[in-house]
């Protein structure tokens, strides 16, 4: 490919707003979608698909933890006319995310910082688009589905739990979903990659999105490179979050 995808990078104003719950739909067993309004909302900027916010989450009155928990979440979609943010929780392990997410109701109180910064990659040069996740990528997946025109290609690679099962994916591209076999989470490296070798993988001008578990996220990208011979610069993988650790979000370059 002797061309790059066009990747532009845009800084923000960091604001925390102070949001209301107006609406909560259940999308799927343990997929929660929370609808944000107020009168901070205005000014919000979100311009990339993988964006992400800094959600407050208070331990509330008595509190072991007086300081607010900060977790990363992508703005599933900010509708400008209807003055709303959604925001997409699916809910694993418990947390204070998980937590809130799972007794939320209508009037709560939500704090929103950022984003701080947007990575925008332009559809345009691009006529195929693998996207490869597991639950917690949805909702980023679920926002460029719905921004890519109908003449593209469209390729979700999903590794996700079946309590995820449900979850909307619509698009105007030409949509391909995968769903890997389930099994040993510890193995979802391993399950993810051999979808991966056994499809027909896509050429020409084809760009890949990667979002789960650090080091399944790190394996991936390292297959695209080596086996699949893919550039990096048609790459972006992404670490959503990482066992045994918490609130991880970090986009994944060369390693040492």
């Amino acid at each position: 490919m002797s061309d790059l995808p066009h990747v532009t990078r845009v800084r923000h104003d960091t604001k925390r707003r102070q949001l209301t719950v107006a609406r909560v739909d259940r999308l799927a067993p343990k997929m929660v979608r929370v609808i944000l309004r107020g009168e901070d909302l205005p000014g919000f900027t979100s311009l990339g698909f993988d964006d992400h916010v800094k959600l407050f989450f208070s331990s509330g009155p008595g509190g072991r933890h007086p300081e607010p928990a900060m977790r990363d979440f992508t703005p599933r979609r900010y509708d400008v006319d209807a003055g709303e943010l959604w925001i997409d929780f699916y809910l694993h392990e418990a947390g204070p995310a998980t937590n809130w997410a799972s007794q939320v109701a209508v009037g709560q109180e939500l704090a929103v910082g950022g984003p701080r910064g947007s990575s925008v990659i332009s559809p345009e040069g691009i006529d195929v688009h693998v996207l490869v996740g597991d639950e917690t990528a949805l909702p980023a997946i679920g926002r460029r589905l719905e921004e890519l025109p109908p003449q593209v290609r469209a390729l979700v690679v999903l590794d996700a739990e079946e309590e995820a099962d449900g979850y909307p994916l619509a698009s105007a591209a030409q949509l391909e979903v995968v769903k890997v076999p389930r099994g040993d989470p510890a193995n979802r490296a391993d399950r993810i990659i051999e979808v991966l070798r056994n499809l027909h993988y896509p050429t020409g001008s084809c760009f890949t999105w990667v979002a789960a578990e650090s080091h399944v996220a790190r394996a991936i990208r390292r297959y695209l490179m080596s086996e699949r011979g893919i550039d990096k610069r048609w790459i972006k993988a992404a670490a959503y979050w990482r066992r045994g650790a918490v609130g991880t979000h970090e986009t994944i370059t060369d390693e040492e």
